[in-house]
């Protein structure tokens, strides 16, 4: 029997939260359709205190910008970049093309095309989020996608020269200095400067999330998202300091990023508890960890390592760091997660960072349905058919004459016999003639 030592806030109070966000965006997405570049504009310097001659960097203005960037950290960009490129080539790899002929002459195929534009949307505000860049640029030139617009907010009123030059080193097409829901409006809808993309991928506040939910449908998005989440798992072996060093990794995301642990032993959940408490006042984030922990963070003991698996499905949550003597155990136990980190050597933070595996992941449940962000999501998957022999032509038009029939559906079906009267010469009753 699950026992819980802490409770996060009632969801009545998230939800009341969200319903003012959405509010606030459609708002905001509906002024940017009627004026375009005037509504973004004062809304970055409502928001943000931006408003530079063009929001759009000049090659000049990227180059100058990266050569202002320490060596070490154009190396680590790079370094990283090539996993993550890595990665994705591996995963493009496990796509394939193929045609086949199902009956004599009838040959059906896939393909896959990158879509032609799309928008990386690079979190900033306050903390400068290079990963991003990696995480939705690179994949996406991976996939083929011939134009990347790369959107990322100034940071406190100044340029984020990091950011910019991971978009770069990544291959972004256009580097644009613009953030919220204003930047995701602008690459859906297009303005009189900037024209639209096809799709939109990147992680970012509850705003950007709540932007991107409602401009699904006119653009593809990478997936739904919401606050950073991590579940840790550990059993009567686990180091409390490492589970509560990983908890607040996560919790310094933002105010209301979910921190979990469940475990087997309620010593490690104590001491866990214990930990935190001593950390938190000396974290540099702890104005955003701090909340985040007292009002979202939850911590729960079970019985078994079965319960364990089973309630951790049932979070389903973005990040899932499984500390116990056989991590392994959970590729076997497990369903519903965003990315699994296995062993006391592998933390979450690896993937955010530096590992090469896609950091956008799917939270607020989305992992019941869908993974996060690969190289698959930038491609289209398409059909085509075709049938060259004639008695393939007739048998298939014979077919869909009886089937469409079937349904009610007489121009379907007559397509059907104009395809047998053509191969074989069958009478077209229904023609008149």
């Amino acid at each position: 029997m699950a026992e819980i030592l802490k409770h996060a806030v009632p969801r009545a109070e998230v939800a009341a939260s969200l319903a003012q966000v959405r509010e606030t965006v459609t708002g905001v997405i509906a002024d940017i359709r009627e004026r375009g570049d005037a509504a973004v504009r004062e809304y970055s310097e409502k928001f943000d205190n931006w408003s530079p001659d063009s929001f759009r960097l000049s090659d000049e203005e990227v180059e100058k910008i990266v050569a202002s960037v320490p060596e070490q950290v154009i190396a680590d960009i790079r370094f990283v970049q090539d996993q993550v490129r890595a990665f994705a080539r591996h995963q493009l790899d496990s796509l394939r093309e193929f045609e086949v002929e199902t009956l004599p002459g009838v040959r059906l195929g896939q393909k896959h095309i990158p879509v032609q534009a799309a928008g990386a949307y690079i979190p900033g505000g306050r903390y400068p989020l290079t990963a991003s860049a990696h995480m939705t640029v690179v994949t996406a030139k991976v996939a083929g996608v011939p134009r990347v617009v790369a959107c990322t907010p100034p940071i406190r009123g100044e340029i984020p020269a990091a950011t910019v030059a991971a978009a770069h080193l990544a291959g972004a097409d256009e580097i644009w200095l613009l953030g919220g829901v204003q930047a995701v409006a602008a690459m859906s809808v297009g303005t009189d400067s900037m024209r639209p993309v096809n799709l939109i991928a990147g992680p970012g506040n509850a705003y950007v999330a709540e932007a991107k939910r409602q401009l699904f449908g006119e653009i593809g998005i990478d997936l739904f998202a919401g606050p950073t989440e991590i579940l840790v798992l550990a059993d009567e072996d686990a180091d409390p300091f490492v589970c509560a060093v990983d908890l607040l990794s996560q919790a310094e995301h933002g105010p209301d990023s979910p921190a979990v642990l469940i475990t087997t032993s309620r010593e490690v959940a104590e001491r866990t508890i214990a930990e935190v408490e001593r950390l938190l006042p000396g974290m540099p984030t702890r104005d955003f960890a701090g909340p985040a922990w007292r009002d979202h963070g939850q911590v729960h003991v079970v019985d078994t390592l079965d319960e364990m698996y089973a309630l951790a499905d049932d979070f389903a949550f973005e990040h899932v760091e499984v500390l116990t003597a056989e991590p392994r155990l959970a590729l076997e136990k497990m369903t519903q997660y965003g990315a699994l980190f296995l062993g006391e050597g592998t933390c979450v933070s690896f993937g955010d960072k530096v590992i090469g595996t896609n950091h956008v992941l799917p939270t607020r449940g989305a992992a019941r349905y869908t993974g996060g962000l690969w190289v698959g999501k930038y491609l289209k998957t398409v059909t085509y058919q075709e049938v060259t022999d004639t008695a393939s032509q007739a048998l298939l038009g014979r077919l869909c004459g009886r089937a469409s029939r079937v349904e009610l559906f007489e121009g379907h079906a007559r397509s059907g016999d104009v395809r047998a009267a053509k191969a074989e010469g069958d009478d077209l009753p229904w023609n008149g003639a």
